[in-house]
């Protein structure tokens, strides 16, 4: 069902009519102006007339509003109900190193859509081209849900323009999207030295601006710019802004801890006093930066004291040290609270999320990340892994799984015996105690004495894994590396013009040459009498480098014996020099993680070794022998000449 509204509207540099009626679907609008208006209902039609006693021009304008289920109709109170607004595409594409292309910008509000957020904000189509590229593309290349929660960012009109005249604002109307989160100064001194007006133009520009969005029928957040430091400097006057916003009709007054200085108990007092004072007549929102590291906090504790909605990132990008992490706030509120919000059905998918996010934008995951990170369910401790034989939730504060992560047990000379048994009974399930027992103590005795020697179990599982599988009677590898040999070929000797030299125009390498030969035993089947034989490759490769080279090599003497391994990929690879003081000679440590493009899945594995070749190449032996211990038919168990 749609609504016509048949409106006449009075626009001065002051004052804009704003209207108010409430439908049979709960869409609200509030009339604030000199006029006086009255309504008739005939059907669904709705009639604002007005009468004016000043000789000034008025103009008359058709609406045709969407009557959508917003999820601003009603006013939303805190903690019991929570409206999350994802701003990663605007607020979060402002911090250090993080960038994103149209494209980058369409995948990511498909999957927030798909996850349920109830805003999305976009972006700014009045400041740069990429953003009025986005609304342009999102009418046509996203779907209708993700379109009714995108949201256009913009600012107040100028101190000596019209509203409507206002090319930022005329932006966001043409960015045809249902709701707009404008910005607005609620600091005084911001507002004379910063913007450069009087404390009552501000005021003017806020109910200004607000009201013709609201005329138009848009939905109107208010984000109050340096809220609570404008509030504890001059609590008066940041009430008199966020009154000019609510009287124009703005659904949503935010505010902003924009410098992020914010202590948690300052943030629930000020919130519950604006919530107390709007409740009734719009919600009250938070957006807070992480400068003190209290994002996270000062949201929560907003929430506690009344505040409906909530803006953050995924992940905490953003300016400076980053935004609120939604990653966080979200869980926390629907785990720990019983918050009710949109995505909450969705939350096993926050992980994922949180992951494809960081993959499109190019970043390296945190690890340590509360919920969604690798290590946020990892135990390594020999007591806390005893303890969570017996209840899993003795050490964790939810089940991984409602946020769509996973237990792991770390490895390390720091591990009992108990985290070994761990491992052994994910891989073989049910076993004898007592032998379980005796070969954890021999495992967990190599894997301190080979930690001693530089190696890290941590963060390589794969390799865990096969150490478990390699101590096992009748466990045999999938192939054997018989030999190898690595070669690199340069003529370009001139340390000052190497650099340049090495790389032609189209980045590739120049003068320098690696080249790789490995002969590699695979059990394969006579296609002819179906007997099961050996088959031995010996391939060659050139390469950027000798791993490079190497790793191609391997790759294409597996790939006959094991097609499987055409989806595996190299996705990181990483050198760490254990003695530096032993100069050429030190120790090497590689781990290297791969990626199955099938199943998204990944492993990592690692090696130590004098020798950086050799140490890769383990790595690499390791990393395509995990990905084919549940898909290699046949393994090199012995050979005649053994």
């Amino acid at each position: 069902m749609r609504l016509r509204l048949i409106t006449s509207l009075y626009l001065s540099t002051s004052t804009a009519l704003a209207f108010s009626y409430r439908s049979q679907q709960g869409s609200r609008f509030r009339t604030t102006s000199k006029t006086t208006g009255v309504y008739s209902q005939v059907e669904n039609d709705f009639k604002l007339t007005t009468e004016s006693n000043d000789s000034e021009s008025w103009i008359t304008r058709d609406l045709n509003i969407a009557a959508t289920e917003s999820p601003l109709r009603d006013c939303v109170v805190g903690p019991k109900q929570t409206i999350v607004f994802d701003t990663t595409l605007r607020d979060g594409t402002q911090g250090e190193s993080v960038s994103a292309s149209c494209e980058d910008k369409l995948k990511i509000a498909t999957k927030l859509a798909a996850f349920n957020v109830d805003y999305i904000e976009a972006g700014w189509p009045g400041s740069n081209p990429k953003d009025a590229e986005f609304f342009s593309r999102a009418q046509t290349e996203l779907g209708e849900a993700a379109r009714s929660k995108l949201v256009a960012f913009g600012s107040t009109r100028r101190k000596k323009a019209t509203a409507d005249k206002d090319p930022q604002i005329q932006a966001l109307v043409d960015s045809n999207v249902p709701t707009i989160c404008m910005v607005a100064k609620a600091h005084p001194w911001q507002v004379t030295e910063i913007l450069r007006a009087t404390p009552e133009e501000n005021l003017d520009m806020i109910h200004d601006s607000v009201a013709y969005l609201v005329s138009l029928g848009k939905t109107v957040l208010i984000d109050l710019e340096h809220f609570f430091d404008g509030y504890k400097a001059d609590p008066e006057y940041a009430m008199k802004c966020c009154e000019a916003a609510a009287d124009a009709g703005a659904s949503c007054l935010v505010m902003c801890d924009t410098n992020g200085g914010s202590m948690p108990w300052e943030v629930e007092k000020i919130a519950r006093e604006m919530v107390d004072h709007f409740q009734e007549r719009c919600t009250v929102g938070i957006h807070c930066h992480n400068d003190c590291g209290m994002a996270i906090a000062n949201s929560v504790c907003a929430s506690n004291a009344g505040v409906g909605l909530i803006q953050g990132t995924i992940n905490g990008i953003g300016e400076r040290t980053g935004n609120a992490d939604l990653c966080s706030i979200i869980p926390s509120l629907a785990l720990h609270v019983d918050s009710k919000m949109s995505c909450k059905d969705n939350l096993p998918d926050l992980t994922k999320l949180s992951r494809y996010v960081d993959e499109i934008l190019n970043r390296t995951p945190n690890n340590a990340a509360p919920f969604v990170g690798a290590s946020a369910f990892a135990h390594k401790g020999g007591l806390h892994v005893a303890a969570m034989e017996r209840s899993p939730l003795s050490y964790q504060h939810v089940k991984p799984e409602l946020v769509g992560n996973e237990m792991r047990v770390l490895i390390s000379e720091l591990s009992g015996r108990q985290n070994i048994m761990g491992k052994m009974s994910e891989i073989f399930g049910d076993m004898e105690e007592e032998l379980k027992s005796t070969r954890a103590i021999s495992i967990l005795n190599r894997v301190k004495t080979l930690e001693n020697q530089g190696y890290t179990f941590e963060g390589a599982e794969a390799s865990v894994h096969l150490m478990i599988l390699h101590s096992t009677k009748g466990y045999c590898p999938p192939f054997k590396i018989l030999d190898y040999s690595a070669q690199v070929y340069d003529h370009n000797m001139d340390s000052a013009s190497r650099v340049v030299a090495n790389f032609d125009s189209d980045g590739t390498s120049g003068t320098s040459t690696a080249r790789a030969t490995i002969k590699v035993r695979t059990v394969v089947e006579d296609p002819d009498d179906k007997a099961v034989k050996f088959e031995d490759s010996l391939q060659v490769s050139d390469g950027q480098g000798p791993i490079d080279a190497l790793a191609k090599a391997l790759k294409r003497a597996l790939v006959p014996a094991h097609p499987s391994l055409k989806g595996v990929e190299l996705v990181d690879y990483k050198v760490r020099i254990l003695d530096p003081s032993s100069a050429t000679g030190a120790a090497t440590r590689v781990m290297i993680e791969f990626r199955e493009t099938a199943t998204e899945r990944q492993w990592t594995t690692v090696s130590v070794d004098r020798n950086v070749i050799s140490a890769s190449l383990n790595a690499l032996i390791d990393g395509f022998e995990y990905v084919l211990i549940d898909k290699a038919d046949y393994c090199v168990m012995w050979d005649e000449d053994e």
